[in-house]
């Protein structure tokens, strides 16, 4: 893992400590309370969401399958080396970056620099909320949505 002090986040990453009594409907009240501009106020986030496939399949020529795709992209543009193979690890390790690109939006996470090969690494810079996975997914869509807006101006 590529990743400078306390990481806890891997390619499994919704699996956070889980506690119930948090709601998906929590969790886009916290991203919009973390992030300092949510453009969602008059769209769902399943439109949001619908909108990025829909402009990445237009840009790339295939639709990704699922969130895990996206963060997989994302890890991509962030290590800025363009389209290559990958080994499993390396796979894992871009799904990690864009997970920590997403929620240094709100905060989270912080980049301390690049290593000898040009991967980035990223600290913890405040304990993620535990939520069930649903909320966790939400919580991620709302970022991307907000990274591929801001960083890459993609919609």
């Amino acid at each position: 893992m590529r990743c400078l002090g306390v990481c806890p986040l891997r390619l499994n990453l919704f699996k956070f400590p889980i506690e119930l009594n948090h709601t998906a409907t929590q969790v886009v009240v916290l991203a919009q309370k973390t992030t300092k501009n949510v453009e969602s106020t008059e769209k769902s986030l399943a439109e949001d969401w619908h909108e990025l496939l829909f402009t990445l399949q237009e840009t790339l020529g295939k639709r990704p399958t699922d969130l895990n795709a996206v963060l997989f992209l994302m890890g991509v543009q962030e290590l800025g080396r363009g389209p290559q193979l990958f080994t499993k690890e390396q796979k894992q390790d871009l799904m990690h970056i864009a997970v920590c690109k997403a929620l240094s939006f709100s905060g989270f996470y912080e980049l301390e620099g690049r290593d000898a090969d040009g991967w980035p690494h990223w600290r913890l810079v405040k304990p993620l909320p535990h939520f069930d996975i649903f909320s966790q997914e939400a919580l991620l869509k709302i970022h991307i949505i907000r990274y591929f807006r801001e960083e890459l101006q993609l919609i």
